[in-house]
């Protein structure tokens, strides 16, 4: 018995799905486990920075992400490896603020106004309660000295010393006064956050740290 042809036209026939392609509406592992830590992270970001890193608990975050608490320990091993993630999140922002600012101030050739247009930047940045209180206030004791300040050195250290290279004499220890001026840069931070009138502080903490630097001072 003769079997029946397939009359339907080439243009009729559904398309063909190529070989080791993902189906169509179904995600990656690789893309699920994006949006898991996304989420983790965004949790994080708003928990750490509102009730501080040691009142907050693994299920609490769990929870504000959507995700099981197994889950977080897979994407982070943990609280302190969320937090640092958050850390390196919100420094990426700040960097990224501040070296926008940097590129589109009055004269982006002039060292002396790319420096203080990125001072102002980070400032401003510093004011934000949630940006203030993760990388100055829960960094160092979520996750000690050393590796909070690994984390804010390997993000802004590139942008520090481009300006002090651009400013000081061929001579000048750049390396050492890059290390100086971001120290200077975290308590000029602290120093206008702390103070009954931020105006009057930002000001004052501004000329401080411009006195730092070779060639403006």
């Amino acid at each position: 018995m003769d079997t029946p042809r397939d009359t339907t036209s080439p243009a009729q026939q559904p398309a063909q799905q190529p070989a080791g392609a993902p189906s169509s509406g179904r995600r990656t592992q690789a893309e699920r486990n994006a949006t898991t830590r996304a989420a983790l992270v965004e949790a994080g970001r708003r928990l750490f920075s509102t009730k501080g890193f040691a009142d907050v608990a693994t299920d609490e975050l769990a929870r504000a992400a959507g995700v099981t608490r197994g889950a977080l320990y897979h994407q982070y091993d943990g609280k302190s490896g969320l937090f640092a993630a958050v850390l390196e999140s919100v420094e990426a922002e700040v960097v990224a603020r501040v070296s926008g600012a940097m590129d589109s101030c009055d004269d982006p050739t002039d060292p002396a106004t790319r420096l203080l247009a990125g001072l102002d930047a980070y400032l401003d940045a510093c004011a934000d309660p949630t940006i203030h209180r993760i990388t100055l206030v829960e960094g160092p004791a979520a996750l000690g000295w050393r590796a909070w300040r690994e984390v804010g050195h390997r993000h802004a250290i590139g942008l520090v010393e481009e300006s002090v290279r651009a400013l000081a004499p061929a001579a000048a220890p750049v390396a050492a006064l890059a290390h100086v001026l971001m120290g200077a840069l975290g308590e000029a931070a602290l120093y206008v956050a702390a103070a009954e009138d931020p105006v009057a502080a930002r000001e004052e903490a501004r000329a401080a740290v411009l006195a730092l630097v070779p060639g403006l001072s």
